[in-house]
């Protein structure tokens, strides 16, 4: 299999390649040049473990690994040791026809995880096969997760620098000393003055400067990135919607071929279009619902056909999708217009100069036949948590807290399909949130947040999860903070070139 830029700008290049070099080096973004079907009958794959699974699905994406070499990553990326669940990816029967697709039992407790533990093994493999005599520098930029748990994924890894940019004062404090207390002699975290938008503008940028690329280049350094924007980071993403369908179908609440949902909150339009390729593949869905906060750029784009940003960032209590660029949207468009790559490239240069575009009536009607999208605001999220909790005895986190409220709307119109709704963290990751949501704002008050952990544990019951323990007793060791403008000097000062 080879893969291809979404803008017709670059040679197709092999999936080493594509993981290797994370973003077209000219603009777009690597995809399959064709997205293989499923030749195995879903009955079939039903008792394969996680593990499995994802050697039977990645096969069909990383064709120039051997099965050998897929198989030696998947061991060393799901096992008990990083995972907390033997599952990997456990589903919870919320209600009837309800289920929680828990993406968050990794050792960042997020749904990063699943990708950012196996996506390391593919890119030293990707080196390997490549010859690559340069060193490999990571870039990435976050929201909040991608970057704990790119850091965690990447960290010692041979061979490989990974820097990551994330917003100042635009994660949890949670987050930020997630990210900020991380060892490894080859880890490096800065935060940047702006939003997430200008963090993964400004880390675009620098990939697309050829000038700068070929001065790192003659430094003996290379460029890659972690984040969705790769392939090798979307792709382990696939696995977990066969894996949630077949355990629906062995705890016989669906029969093979039935159609589900799947309710995704996104904010980078990442992991729902994971989905969307599984779906591609020949995994029975009948929607997938786009759940978003505040700043519902996606939800708009899905209902009216204009993708606008020119509208008010605003930071919200769930700050993982507080985002007003979905780069993996461009992805989407791709595919659903039959890979016309003029017209991609028409879109996304208009969003750049105009920062809007609006597509055709024919490309919006495909969409919206596969495609739902809507928002929850942030009282309507902490009110979903505290309807949750009380009803189901169940903690969300509040990203969760989004996919669920979103739900709860579009059940109104089909209550029989069967939907599994994506959790994207763990509670405690957000505990702040979370406690206000069950307590009201005034227990907050004149506490910390490794208070507030505490006090939600006695509350709940529910284990702190073991990434997120004694977190404040741990040394701070990134403490970088800098302008968006000055990034490249930024990356330079790091690698001390």
């Amino acid at each position: 299999m080879y893969y291809v830029s979404t803008r017709d700008n670059y040679p197709r290049v092999s999936t080493a390649k594509a993981v290797k070099l994370g973003m077209v080096p000219t603009g777009g973004l690597f995809v399959p040049e064709k997205v293989p079907k499923i030749s195995s009958k879903l009955i079939d794959m039903m008792d394969l473990t996680y593990g499995q699974l994802a050697q039977e699905i990645l096969q069909y994406f990383l064709t120039d690994y051997t099965r050998e070499e897929i198989e030696e990553c998947v061991i060393r990326a799901y096992h008990p040791d990083i995972f907390d669940s033997p599952e990997i990816v456990p589903l919870h029967k919320l209600e009837d026809r309800t289920f929680i697709m828990e993406l968050w039992h990794g050792p960042t407790a997020a749904f990063k995880d699943v990708a950012l533990q196996i996506m390391p093994h593919f890119l030293s493999k990707a080196i390997q096969k490549l010859a690559a005599d340069k060193e490999t520098v990571i870039l990435v930029a976050t929201s909040g997760d991608t970057g704990k748990a790119a850091l965690e994924g990447f960290k010692d890894v041979e061979g490989i620098k990974i820097i990551v940019f994330y917003p100042y004062g635009g994660v949890s404090r949670m987050q930020e000393l997630q990210m900020a207390t991380t060892e490894g002699s080859n880890t490096h975290v800065v935060s940047l003055k702006g939003n997430f938008d200008d963090c993964q503008n400004a880390v675009k940028e620098v990939f697309a400067d050829p000038e700068f690329n070929s001065f790192l280049n003659d430094k003996g350094v290379e460029l890659s990135s972690a984040n969705s924007i790769n392939w090798g980071r979307l792709v382990p993403q696939i696995v977990y919607y066969f894996w949630s369908y077949l355990n629906l179908m062995k705890r016989n609440e669906i029969k093979e071929d039935e159609k589900i949902n799947f309710c995704i909150p996104t904010g980078n339009f990442g992991n729902i279009l994971a989905g969307y390729y599984a779906y591609m593949m020949g995994l029975p869905v009948k929607r997938f619902i786009c759940a978003s906060n505040e700043n519902k750029v996606l939800t708009d784009f899905i209902n009216t056909g204009t993708y606008d940003r020119r509208r008010d960032f605003k930071k919200t209590n769930s700050p993982s999708m507080d985002i007003l660029i979905s780069s993996n949207l461009e992805r989407f468009l791709f595919e659903i217009t039959g890979h016309n790559a003029d017209q991609i490239r028409s879109w996304f240069e208009e969003l750049q100069s105009t920062r809007a575009f609006q597509i055709d009536s024919v490309t919006h009607d495909k969409i919206t036949g596969i495609m739902e999208g809507d928002f929850s605001t942030q009282r309507q999220t902490l009110e979903t948590i505290k309807e949750v909790y009380r009803k189901h005895d169940y903690l969300l986190d509040t990203h969760t807290a989004v996919g669920v409220n979103v739900y709860q709307k579009y059940r109104m119109k089909d209550s029989e399909t069967v939907t599994v709704i994506g959790s994207t963290a763990n509670p405690y990751k957000f505990n702040s949130s979370v406690l206000e949501a069950l307590k009201g704002k005034e227990a907050l008050e004149g506490k910390d947040e490794f208070v507030l952990l505490e006090e939600l544990r006695k509350i709940t019951g529910q284990e702190i999860h073991p990434g997120l323990k004694n977190l404040e007793e741990k040394k701070v060791i990134h403490s970088m903070t800098g302008e968006i403008d000055n990034i490249k000097q930024i990356v330079m000062d790091i690698l001390e070139i």
